[in-house]
């Protein structure tokens, strides 16, 4: 369905950076390809987003395009772009000195390590007034798709879950600090979100002083908004839904789940949106959002074991396409490990497989 005031969308997504022999390399050289591409806070990572968009044609034009010029650039230079959640195996992963990593490493201590080895996705959907917690709690209870972009198993050479991002990231990395890294229930109203943001924010502030954090130098690294990682939230920049939970993949299907997700979000304004009893659904006139303890059960499922046949029905009666989705994590042996040789072969692999799907999709260059 094209809706005449479609919802404005972006994308942010982050790859890790090789050299030919597959091992992990620095993307400075990467940088200045074109616009939209920006370093992360670990040294191997690179980061490439969009501008607001206001169609899904110019969603696809403006990130393929900027993939394009990433990728030429690093073909002159010997690099690629690799595009799983995780590295497969490295031990350790160095960090871009910063106040705020150096704070976040203060409080949330050895556990911080974790959020080191992760390669995601954010997908941004313009806030419409007067449905902005329609629009949040929708995708609260969409947030098993992530299952649809599972791209990696492996840890450290050890396979851990179907999406093993999503469980550094919500059960290992953010495990003391639960409030700032796992998914909130459905909230009633914009004031009750900005309370349990504030509240996050101030637990993590004494936190930090506690630790012997300054806080000038606190205040100049954070505010309530930016120290939460909770995966679905309300940002004020566009003014934007932001969901942070997929991982990195191939950017066909990136595209694709945002175009999706936009769909889905975009009834909010046209139907009822309720908690029901019921196991969820989205249809022509309503949209039905399922008890936010069945969501998380579905969410951890869809963590552990990725697309099981519990999951892939909860997200169909929920309005996505599964069919169209072919996580990666499923071409890995989730029962053996794997050695630094085999995951550096597997890094080149991918790097190749993200080059070929940016040229599939992209347009021929003018003459």
């Amino acid at each position: 369905m094209v809706r005449k005031n479609s919802l404005t969308r972006a994308v942010e997504v982050e790859y890790w950076v090789i050299d030919e022999s597959g091992r992990l390399a620095d993307p400075t050289p990467l940088v200045d390809a074109g616009p939209g591409v920006e370093r992360e806070f670990v040294e191997p990572l690179i980061e490439v987003k969009t501008t607001p968009c206001e169609t899904s044609r110019a969603l696809h034009t403006e990130l393929l395009e900027r993939l394009d010029a990433v990728v030429n650039r690093a073909d002159e230079l010997g690099l690629g772009l690799v595009p799983l959640a995780t590295p497969l195996h490295w031990e350790e992963i160095a960090e871009i000195a910063c106040d705020r990593t150096t704070i976040q490493n203060e409080v949330i201590g050895d556990s911080f390590e974790y959020v080191r080895h992760c390669a995601g996705t954010h997908v941004h959907v313009e806030q419409r007034d007067g449905h902005e917690i329609d629009q949040l709690n929708t995708l609260i209870a969409l947030d098993p798709a992530l299952a649809l972009l599972n791209s990696a198993p492996y840890f450290r050479g050890k396979p851990l879950s179907a999406g093993v991002r999503s469980k550094l990231y919500r059960w290992r990395a953010y495990d003391g600090f639960r409030h700032q890294g796992r998914l909130w229930p459905y909230v009633e109203d914009v004031d009750e979100w900005e309370k349990r943001r504030r509240q996050c924010y101030e637990r993590f502030r004494a936190a930090a002083l506690e630790a012997g954090v300054e806080s000038e130098t606190f205040d100049a690294c954070f505010d309530p908004e930016s120290s939460v990682w909770t995966p679905v939230q309300l940002r004020e920049r566009f003014p934007t839904v932001e969901w942070r939970s997929p991982d990195t993949t191939l950017p066909s299907q990136v595209l694709r789940l945002a175009d999706e997700l936009v769909e889905v979000v975009s009834r909010v304004e046209d139907v009822e949106v309720r908690v029901g009893e019921e196991p969820g659904r989205v249809t022509d006139a309503e949209i039905v959002l399922a008890p936010f303890d069945r969501v998380r059960s579905v969410v951890e499922t869809a963590i552990e074991d990725g697309m099981t046949p519990e999951v892939r029905s909860y997200l169909e009666r929920m309005g996505l396409d599964t069919a169209a989705f072919d996580p990666l994590t499923r071409e890995f042996e989730h029962s053996a490990r794997i050695t630094p040789e085999e995951a550096r072969q597997r890094r080149l692999e991918y790097a190749d497989r993200l080059e070929r799907d940016v040229r599939r999709l992209s347009p021929p260059a003018a003459d």
